[in-house]
């Protein structure tokens, strides 16, 4: 089939047991994990966006705004790379981190990995709460890469092995549930603080990112290590009992098996890093890198990282633009709730479709709107109407986002690595979000600056382009176990040629009266 849609429910794809409040718990508190990644997506573009801490670090800037100097487009008031570095340095950190996140995660486990991230985003949070010169600043937006970087790398993973396989995608989604918690959180307090005369409010801000901070790193010291990870350093009794547990059964001998397979083989890789790179691997290789850079080139951070920014440019006044922000992040939090939904129920790919087809239109109706009634060089007024008509079709554009390419971004190159190239995959697609993420956090301001409306264009060009994608190379995975997954590519009109007969995990397991 040319788009690969089909689901193919493989001999194990129902081991039994049942879903058991041990592992919802779990997975709950995982994907708190999301919560360090959210907070800080929302906190620093409403934090950008206020005089007090303008004047402190970038006073260069709001002398920019205030003097609004007549030769200069209303697009550009913002345009200033230190000050976007404030945003992008964590990426760039984020990128580096993943890397080292790899090898902790595959050789002390996942928890080990998501505790680090909870301890390095705690120092980053106290130092940017207290930061006197931008220096220190940026040292603590460093660490608080180095926590996002741990934190994405192992929480996902954590998530798609602990979960069984026909809710796998629910409980995976929670981490982007929680990413969308934190934005809503976190414009919520640049409303609150914003409204402090002292000038301390963005401290406040900056500092409470150690309240997702805590909660990571005693969640990542509380929870039990995945199964997968037991068995992948060597103790299979209790990975067997690990096992049993989070499926609510003694009777979990097929799956295990299935998990043994997999841990056989990927004892035999010694360089998953090389080995990703085989041909076998292909599928898995080219979705780890071009579903993370899709999910950038969404546009989705202009609107994440510098909503009250971008309001501002528009002619929003300061607390309009705050609340506006608060506005489309609980947009965010009810979009994913329908993903959470759907996404076990109805499968991967028609959120992907739709949340394209949806995108598009609403960035190239931004995109008009803002060229009709704020002018090439923005010098026209947006009236009250305008404005709202405005952030409706934002809002409508980031539901997209946030029960599409959201979490499935997350969620798609988590549970389609085996296990001897999970750890590989996972930090492929984690550097490669962080360091696009680092391009579009950098280049955003001087993009608008320069591109003006055109901006909405340029992004919907992308989201077309990785509808287009997804139709044809992306196949079903609903319900499949990971383990399973070749069987997915094996079936797959282009993917197949890559998969050797051998590598499809159960074929030959004589089928249980329980598969039947």
């Amino acid at each position: 089939m040319a788009g690969g849609g089909f689901a193919v429910q493989g001999a194990g794809a129902n081991y039994g047991g049942r879903i058991t409040t041990f592992v919802i718990c779990t997975c709950l508190i995982a994907a708190t994990g999301g919560l360090l990644f959210g907070y800080d997506l929302g906190i620093s573009g409403g934090v950008t966006s206020m005089e007090p801490f303008l004047k402190k670090f970038f006073p260069n800037v709001l002398a920019k705004q205030h003097n609004e100097a007549k030769h200069e487009s209303q697009y550009c008031k913002f345009d200033s790379q230190l000050l976007t570095l404030f945003t992008s340095s964590l990426y760039l950190a984020a990128l580096v981190a993943s890397f080292f996140a790899s090898v902790v995660t595959r050789t002390f486990g996942r928890k080990f990995s998501m505790l680090i991230g909870g301890v390095a985003f705690l120092i980053g949070s106290i130092l940017n709460g207290i930061a006197m010169n931008v220096a220190v600043l940026i040292i603590g937006r460093l660490l608080l890469g180095v926590g996002v970087g741990f934190a994405n790398q192992s929480v996902p993973v954590y998530l798609s092995e602990m979960a069984p396989a026909r809710i796998r995608g629910a409980l995976n989604i929670g981490f982007q549930m929680a990413i969308t918690i934190g934005i809503l959180v976190a414009g919520l307090i640049n409303y609150g603080t914003d409204k402090i005369k002292a000038g301390w409010g963005w401290r406040l801000s900056l500092g409470l990112a150690i309240v997702p901070a805590l909660v990571m790193t005693i969640g990542s010291i509380v929870l039990p290590d995945t199964p997968n990870s037991i068995l992948e350093r060597g103790h299979t009794e209790k990975a067997r009992q690990m096992l049993q547990k989070v499926r609510g059964t003694q009777n979990v001998d097929d799956e295990f098996q299935d998990l043994l397979d997999a841990s056989e083989a990927a004892k035999k890789v010694d360089h998953p890093w090389k080995n990703i790179l085989e041909p076998k691997y292909r599928p898995q290789l080219v979705l780890c890198f071009l579903i993370p850079l899709f999910q950038q080139f969404t546009g989705i951070n202009v609107i994440m990282f510098y909503a009250p920014v971008l309001y501002k440019t528009l002619g929003f006044g300061n607390e309009a633009s705050l609340f506006s922000a608060v506005i489309s992040g609980g947009v965010n939090v009810l979009a994913t709730l329908v993903s959470i939904y759907s996404v076990d129920k109805f499968g991967r790919r028609i959120l992907f479709l739709e949340g394209g087809i949806q995108m598009i239109i609403s960035q190239i109706a931004v995109g008009v709107m803002i060229a009709v009634k704020f002018g090439v060089n923005g010098d026209g007024i947006l009236s009250r109407s305008d404005a709202n008509l405005l952030l409706f079709l934002i809002c409508v554009y980031v539901a997209a986002f946030a029960w599409s390419w959201g979490p499935l971004g997350w969620l798609v190159p988590s549970e389609i690595c085996p296990l001897e190239v999970r750890s590989a995959g996972q930090a492929i697609n984690v550097a490669v979000n962080m360091i696009f993420t680092f391009i579009v956090a950098q280049a955003f301001l001087t993009m608008l600056c320069h591109m003006k409306f055109g901006l909405f264009f340029f992004f919907a060009g992308f989201v077309i382009i990785m509808t287009i994608f997804i139709y044809y190379f992306l196949p079903e995975t609903r319900g499949i176990p990971i383990e399973e997954m070749n069987q997915v590519w094996k079936q797959h009109w282009f993917w197949g040629k890559y998969i050797p007969d051998d590598a499809v995990i159960g074929a030959n397991r004589k089928p249980t009266q329980r598969d039947a």
